[in-house]
């Protein structure tokens, strides 16, 4: 999503070309080009597919709503075997229509993963839950802190149901560090995610996520934060960035990489 503005057959070539060796994917583009095409691709690239995006939306309280976030959710874990990645991203969804009942809302999040969790293993794919910040609980995700995703997680086994730290929406919250050391040692870490936090926000909140280096988010301690507490998987860094969109997106990923190094020293 960070080079959006690049096909996959484009990207595929960037990456090989830098020498970027995963990319985290996204739903959209993959059914767009094809799920098999997508698959083919990667791997005659020899590139690792090191997440699928996203799954969840799991807040419906009516039963006709509910049965198609289920069935999309299935899809997704299909597709994210199909394109070899172990773990799927869930953005676990936000408050229904007219409801204001959070504590149901995650109650009903919790009974999809008790679904989920055993299809998604089968088919040797973790569901990783990423909270988003506060401001996206109405509409997008009821799950705001790495506390409240690991109490949804820690009902289900590890190997089902972990969390995805992404540093943009978890950056500000002071029980984060002991968050991601609890989910460490319980082998719950999924999937980690870079981007900063830069101000002004613009009038798409969304889509106001800073280039690394760039903002208010101390990235390097994220990193040996989660290598800490035990997380060896890749780092990926997802930025949603209109102005960076409208760049050439070769040179926006070659860029990224650089700022990357950084970053890690």
């Amino acid at each position: 999503m960070t080079v959006k503005q690049l096909s996959l057959p484009e990207l595929v070539e960037a990456c090989v070309r830098l020498g970027v060796r995963g990319v985290g994917l996204w739903r959209e583009p993959v059914a767009e080009y094809g799920v098999e095409a997508t698959a083919k691709l990667v791997r005659a690239a020899d590139l690792d597919v090191t997440t699928l995006c996203r799954g969840g939306f799991l807040t419906a309280i009516d039963p006709a709503g509910r049965a198609a976030s289920l069935a999309d959710n299935r899809a997704a874990i299909d597709e994210a075997a199909a394109l070899g990645t172990d773990t799927l991203v869930l953005v676990s969804g936000g408050l229904p229509a007219g409801s204001k009942d959070l504590a149901g809302a995650r109650e009903r999040i919790a009974d999809a993963l008790g679904s989920l969790g055993p299809y998604a293993a089968e088919r040797g794919v973790r569901l990783a839950i990423e909270p988003l910040h506060p401001m996206f609980a109405a509409d997008r995700c009821v799950v705001s802190t790495l506390d409240q995703g690991l109490s949804l997680a820690e009902r289900f086994p590890a190997s089902q149901v972990g969390v995805a730290v992404d540093t943009y929406h978890v950056w500000w919250d002071d029980t984060a560090a002991a968050a991601v050391a609890r989910a460490g040692a319980q082998g719950r870490l999924h999937a980690f995610q870079l981007a900063d936090w830069v101000t002004p926000l613009p009038a798409g909140v969304l889509n106001g996520r800073g280039q690394l280096g760039e903002g208010s988010v101390d990235l390097a301690w994220w990193v040996s934060l989660v290598e800490s507490a035990g997380y060896s998987g890749p780092i990926e860094v997802e930025l949603f960035n209109e102005e960076l969109w409208a760049t050439d997106g070769s040179t926006l990923l070659g860029e990224t990489l650089r700022r990357f190094r950084q970053v890690l020293g």
